[in-house]
């Protein structure tokens, strides 16, 4: 369960990104060659496919075929022609490519399109459909209505392909029927994928699918492996033998990390290569140079170059996250060249592109946009680990010693990271109204290796919590925080160990839960991903009722005593809003101050709702500023 990789979590995601006079870059690309880069720029308006050059950073080129459309997942050829995604007021998506004389229609779906890839020999486009859509992909988004008979028809997002030379509006999905394909990968051959797949449900099964290779001419699918663990970001060797990929104890599909594992592509069992690393990979490409990554390595970003078995060699690092396609940077062919859109508290977002070891900043459209906060990287130990977070103050902190509020990431595997907190987000207008915000990244985050995230197995709410609390005391030592005046937030996972920690600590004097688990008993029968938690608990809640009983703050309500604020969405299927009322209805019983807010038709987490925001510094104004 998760909000996103960054932090930025608490209410970030109840305000727009960023402020409308900042330019936004999504879905960064790398041309083959890695001379120019192609992403889709906001700038108070639509988005423009935008093509500039990596040696300056200057546009060399925009595309707009479609003034009514919206545009994603732009990708190069590898000729450097240009292949995106269009949306309009018309149904459907459109498929466009570009070269130098224009862009032209290669295919319109009447779905939802995503992630569309070239084929080696330049001939074919690949791209990932779901026909008939009852919702956009993922859990995260607002789920379908649960009405007639429930479970007999799933969304299913297949593998689909287009010649590059035609026009076509009827599409026949390459992949199996009842087969859902996450992400893949064409072979050097262009004869076929690499796939992570699952069969079934979509939303509910990534945690048990299966690295699968495809055939690119009649769709048949062979396994390659069945990791033991989650699996992200299958890539193919040059040579065409290997299949490299990301596993490790995921909580969410594209909250990505873990170590890198080699498998034979005729099949095999999959090598960790970078096992026993302090850090975690979150992308990887393989390049004729060899294998790339992106890690996160304690409080900083890091671009490196991996040789199996060995260390990860570091490029570029800096404190703050990188964002490009559908990982965290892109690298050219031949793996000398590196992009990535970067950001970190005080600084906006900017595309970062050069040589591997010396990636610099090339665009500077957001300068001039405000350093409203001091940001600093605290470090703590704790029952033997060593922990990292962030603690956030105002630019201009007011004498005397401050509220505080701790701010737990989604996940549980996830990472608090830097993002530039604009003067419109949920962060800004706490730290306006006085607050120091701590962002922690206790046991069970990335950052530290695959050993450190592991170690909240079987343990929700025990030794994270505790690490989130010598914290807290790490922050009183350095920075003039009341301890009388704290406060807890959180989403996702973060909202039950906001709920959890009621029932576990009265330190905090008020608390805000967003999309929280109180009862994983009922949760378990009730939400939409039921099997992402049995690499966690080790067996399902039929089989251990009573190790999800432990950690339900329900069976300890009589303890809680902090009030609490609990919002989420009406259609969240990865944390249903029946968690939240039993939560309600526990403090309201116990005669706790209580407030729910269900938001109707949002998803999980309720983003983009600014009335989150205003309730939230209402609530921690009442509770944390004004204590007593």
């Amino acid at each position: 369960m998760r909000l996103t990789l960054a932090a930025a979590l608490l209410l970030a995601a109840a305000a727009p990104a960023f402020a409308q006079d900042l330019r936004s870059y999504a879905g960064l690309a790398l041309a083959p060659a890695g001379d120019r880069i192609v992403d889709v720029e906001y700038a108070g308006g639509r988005g423009l496919v935008t093509v500039r050059s990596v040696a300056d950073g200057r546009v060399l080129r925009t595309i707009d075929p479609c003034e009514t459309c919206s545009y994603s997942n732009p990708t190069f050829a590898p000729n450097g022609d240009i292949v995106f995604l269009a949306r309009g007021a018309a149904k459907g998506t459109t498929l466009f490519y570009a070269d130098a004389k224009g862009a032209r229609t290669v295919a319109t779906v009447d779905g939802i399109v995503q992630t569309p890839r070239v084929s080696p020999d330049g001939k074919r486009i690949a791209a990932l459909v779901t026909l008939g859509a009852a919702k956009q992909p993922g859990a995260t988004q607002a789920g379908a209505r649960m009405v007639g008979e429930i479970g007999e028809k799933n969304d299913e997002q297949r593998l689909a392909v287009f010649d590059v030379a035609g026009t076509t509006s009827a599409v026949t999905p390459l992949s199996p029927a009842g087969r859902y394909v996450y992400e893949y990968d064409w072979t050097p051959d262009s004869r076929g994928f690499v796939a992570t797949t699952a069969l079934g449900n979509g939303d509910a099964n990534w945690w048990v699918a299966t690295l699968d290779a495809i055939d690119a001419q009649s769709g048949a699918v062979r396994q390659i492996a069945r990791p033991t663990t989650q699996i992200n970001q299958p890539r193919v060797s040059p040579d065409g033998r290997t299949v490299a990929y990301i596993g490790g104890l995921m909580s969410d599909f594209g909250s990505i990390g873990g170590d890198v594992f080699t498998v034979p592509l005729a099949g095999g069992e999959p090598r960790n290569v970078t096992q026993g690393a302090k850090s975690t990979v979150t992308t990887i490409a393989w390049t004729r140079g060899g294998l790339r990554t992106v890690t996160v390595a304690g409080d900083r970003v890091q671009f490196g170059t991996l040789t199996p078995g060995q260390p990860v060699v570091p490029g570029f690092a800096k404190p703050a996250t990188a964002s490009a396609g559908d990982g965290r940077a892109v690298f050219s062919a031949d793996g000398r060249i590196a992009a990535a859109v970067v950001q970190d508290f005080s600084h906006a977002p900017a595309i970062y592109a050069g040589p591997i070891a010396n990636v610099r900043q090339v665009t500077h459209d957001n300068d001039a946009a405000p350093a409203l906060v001091n940001a600093r990287s605290v470090s703590w130990k704790n029952e033997g680990y060593d922990v990292q977070g962030w603690l956030i103050a105002p630019a201009q902190a007011a004498q005397g010693k401050a509220p505080m509020i701790t701010v737990v990431h989604g996940g549980p595997s996830a990472v608090s990271m830097p993002t530039y907190v604009a003067p419109e987000s949920g962060i800004a207008e706490m730290v306006k109204a006085g607050y120091y915000l701590f962002m922690p990244n206790p046991r069970g985050s990335f950052g530290q290796g695959e050993a450190f995230t592991a170690a909240n197995k079987r343990d929700f709410g025990g030794g994270d919590l505790r690490d989130i609390l010598a914290g807290i005391d790490a922050v009183e030592r350095i920075a003039p925080i009341d301890d009388n005046r704290l406060g807890l937030s959180g989403c996702s996972y973060g909202g039950f160990m906001a709920m959890w920690a009621n029932t576990q600590t009265n330190r905090f004097k008020g608390i805000v839960a967003g999309a929280g688990l109180s009862n994983w008993v009922s949760y378990y029968g009730t939400n939409g991903i039921d099997q992402w938690m049995l690499p966690f608990f080790g067996k399902s809640m039929y089989d251990d009722m009573k190790a999800y009983e432990d950690v339900s703050a329900v069976y300890q309500a009589k303890k809680a005593k902090t009030p609490t604020f609990i919002y989420v969405g009406e259609r969240d299927i990865e944390v249903p809003p029946t968690q939240s009322i039993e939560w309600w209805h526990a403090l309201k019983d116990n005669g706790v101050p209580v407030s729910l807010v269900i938001y109707p038709d949002a998803g999980h987490c309720v983003p983009g709702e600014p009335d989150v925001r205003r309730r939230t510094v209402a609530w921690f104004d009442r509770y944390v500023k004004n204590a007593r």
